[in-house]
């Protein structure tokens, strides 16, 4: 029986392009005068330390460390100080109604009426804790953050890695079993199923299929179907 929800973001209950067409041009534009700005601040400063360790550079210059952050989001890589930071410039972007968090209409009513009938309710994306709750509350439907019981980032691990979703899992009041992973990427999918989640793959832009059970939106998703 299926008693808590683990749901992925991107692709899964937004649109990719949301992130992709929105959130990481803005990043991408804003990156270099944030830094320079506020490099001083000690959550900044924090994450400008874990860039330099991660490419053994203890001397680098914030310019080194700029360029390598530019090529990250370039690459589309999937590395936590990168998210941090990406999460706080996005702050500034949603305070000031510069875009709202998008969520496709069927996940939002999916989720709320998951919540109303008790079934916790939890977020596992690349993107940083701190992004994940601006995308909530900003969002299209006003601020959803209440849904939701717990959020998690790749500070537990990578999401296409078995062990990730066992840290996960510890977290939670609840067996493996008794959980369902929501995602659109197979590989991620493929992890959670390793450690005992039960999987269902989100179709919704010509994503290959894959042998998990898939819907192409939440609209007739019953949970009794995982058992």
């Amino acid at each position: 029986m299926i008693k808590a929800i683990l749901t992925d973001i991107e692709g899964t209950i937004t649109r990719i392009s949301f992130v992709k067409d929105v959130l990481f041009p803005y990043a991408e534009k804003q990156l270099p005068t944030f830094l320079r700005l506020n490099t001083k601040k000690a959550h900044v400063a924090e994450q400008i330390a874990a860039v330099k360790t991660i490419i053994d550079e203890p001397n680098a210059d914030l310019e080194r460390v700029i360029s390598v952050l530019l090529t990250w989001i370039e690459e589309d890589k999937k590395i936590t100080p990168l998210k941090q930071l990406q999460g706080l410039i996005w702050q500034t972007g949603y305070e000031h109604g510069d875009f709202k968090g998008h969520l496709y209409p069927d996940a939002f009513d999916f989720l709320q009426a998951q919540h109303a009938q008790n079934i916790a309710l939890y977020v596992y994306s690349s993107g940083s804790v701190r992004a994940q709750q601006l995308l909530f509350k900003y969002s299209d439907y006003g601020d959803i953050r209440a849904l939701f019981n717990d959020f998690f980032d790749t500070k537990v691990g990578a999401k296409q890695e078995q062990a990730a979703y066992n840290t996960i899992i510890e977290q939670l009041p609840f067996d493996a079993s008794e959980v369902l992973f929501l995602s659109d990427v197979a590989a991620e999918l493929d992890a959670a199923k390793a450690a005992g989640l039960k999987t269902l793959h989100l179709i919704r832009d010509g994503q290959a299929q894959s042998e998990h059970p898939y819907v192409h939106d939440f609209t007739n998703v019953k949970l009794e179907q995982f058992i």
